[in-house]
């Protein structure tokens, strides 16, 4: 049995444009602990609606019990006003859970030039010892370093050290 040709709904050139709006708004909008990161290069904006005259934006957070949700949130909401909407929503979804997977090519750039080994890549596997002790220094892309610590400053980072530059450095773990 054939399945029938659905008529796919365009949106139309205004909505466009103002999801675009939206987008650029929300590629200014940092994590509040690593501020060269944008929300869009974390991986955590999974989509952007225009429904009515409201924006509504999903919200993936980095780990659920986040102290800075409700930062994140807020600076979504004003960014995008601030872009030229007055009726902003933003939903924080927690399925599909977030993962390090999701951080982009640019986003792992700049956590690296930011000091932070960006985290190795699971392509949905599990999270193993090996992901967290063997990873390159963000300084001088050497791999003789070494784990001096599974807890970092915050709960997504331990601390490493190199060898070969011999600075310390923290990893954004993998999740």
């Amino acid at each position: 049995m054939e399945t029938p040709i659905q008529a796919i709904e365009r949106p139309d050139a205004d909505e466009c444009s103002d999801t675009m709006r939206v987008w650029e708004a929300l590629h200014g909008v940092t994590d509040p602990e690593i501020p060269v990161v944008s929300v869009v290069d974390m991986g955590m904006i999974p989509s952007v609606k225009l429904v009515g005259g409201r924006i509504v934006i999903r919200m993936m957070p980095t780990f659920a019990g986040c102290p800075a949700l409700t930062t994140i949130r807020e600076n979504i909401r004003r960014a995008v006003e601030l872009a030229g909407f007055a009726d902003v929503q933003v939903e924080a979804v927690f399925d599909p859970p977030w993962t390090t997977d999701r951080i982009t090519v640019a986003g792992r750039k700049r956590l690296r030039e930011f000091g932070l080994a960006p985290p190795s890549k699971t392509c949905g596997g599990g999270v193993d010892e090996a992901l967290i002790a063997s990873v390159l220094c963000p300084f001088c892309n050497s791999s003789d370093t070494k784990l001096e610590s599974i807890f970092g400053p915050t709960l997504c980072r331990a601390i490493h050290y190199c060898d070969a530059c011999q600075q310390s450095f923290e990893q954004f773990k993998p999740i």
